[in-house]
């Protein structure tokens, strides 16, 4: 066989590789836009869902009738489709994985695909943890601490709300108060909480995505353990330096309040823990396998 017919005979796998890439590429991003705009459908009501904590907030702190606003005209738009990316990303979810698999699944021996699917399965049940946590506990923690410093009491002059449903009222951009319709005062400045959709909505998902992904944490080490690129004695070596690392992390993903930052702390060190007992079961397990294939002998270790 001459040179050249070696090249194009290991060129044809690599076109065929290609070509089943751009196929799973079109049907992941295909089931994306479908999903983005189904939830587009939606996006009102997740927008609210998403701004759930800042309502509570306002309300326990005596607002009657929260309120939020957008400044240009095509905010409030904008925000929806922001809305509508993060929930089609999840909800798409599942069939980007499935493309995922399938095209990495036939260049897997039978061994490395056992210990591949069961992390591609816990990933999203540990985001969506990680983000439910956030949801529910960390941003009302955080808006606890940023509201606390507002009089969210008082009705900002230049704003009046559309409508009041239950919930947080979404105003129109700035409208001119009929005179006399706010009591006259000689106490100085009213500086009062009136906050914006964008920048609302901007806190929760980065606290959303921040946690989600920190959740990730045991399947990260684990596929790195699976593939013996880290050891349970490793990773129990560097948990000084893995303390220090996870400090930095709460400081810089949580706002500037020290009950978020230990609450953070705690759940990604405790993340980080049991993601060493996850190694040290798989190398167990390495070890049982290779003794009864004659690999090793009993009192051998790796």
């Amino acid at each position: 066989m001459s040179t050249h017919d070696e090249i194009e005979d290991s060129s044809a796998p690599l076109i065929e590789h290609l070509a089943e890439l751009r196929t799973r590429l079109i049907r992941s991003v295909a089931a994306f836009l479908v999903a983005m705009i189904a939830c587009f459908a939606f996006a009102e009501p997740i927008l609210e869902f998403l701004l759930g904590p800042i309502e509570a907030t306002l309300r326990d702190l005596g607002a009657a009738n929260p309120q939020m606003q957008y400044t240009a005209p095509q905010e409030y738009f904008f925000t929806l489709i922001r809305v509508s990316v993060v929930a089609g990303l999840l909800v798409s979810f599942p069939v980007i994985a499935h493309q995922l698999w399938r095209f990495v699944a036939p260049g897997l021996y039978r061994q490395e695909k056992k210990a591949f699917l069961p992390f591609l399965l816990a990933s999203p049940v540990l985001f969506t943890l990680g983000a439910a946590f956030a949801h529910f506990v960390v941003v009302p923690l955080a808006m606890q601490f940023f509201l606390g410093f507002a009089d969210v009491r008082e009705v900002i002059a230049g704003v009046i709300p559309t409508e009041v449903p239950e919930g947080v009222v979404i105003t129109e951009p700035v409208i001119p108060v009929t005179p006399g319709a706010l009591a006259p005062t000689d106490e100085g400045i009213t500086i009062s909480f009136i906050g914006k959709v964008n920048e609302s909505l901007d806190i929760t998902l980065k606290m959303i995505v921040a946690f989600g992904l920190c959740f990730q944490l045991p399947v990260l080490l684990a596929l790195m353990g699976t593939a013996g690129l880290v050891t349970a004695e490793a990773l129990g070596s560097v948990r000084k330096y893995a303390v220090v690392g996870i400090l930095l992390l709460a400081a810089l993903v949580t706002p500037p309040d020290v009950i978020s930052q230990l609450i953070l702390f705690t759940v990604v060190y405790g993340l980080y823990e049991v993601s060493i007992f996850i190694v040290r079961m798989i190398e167990r397990k390495r070890v049982a396998r290779m003794r009864a294939e004659g690999l090793l002998d009993e009192d051998e270790e790796l």
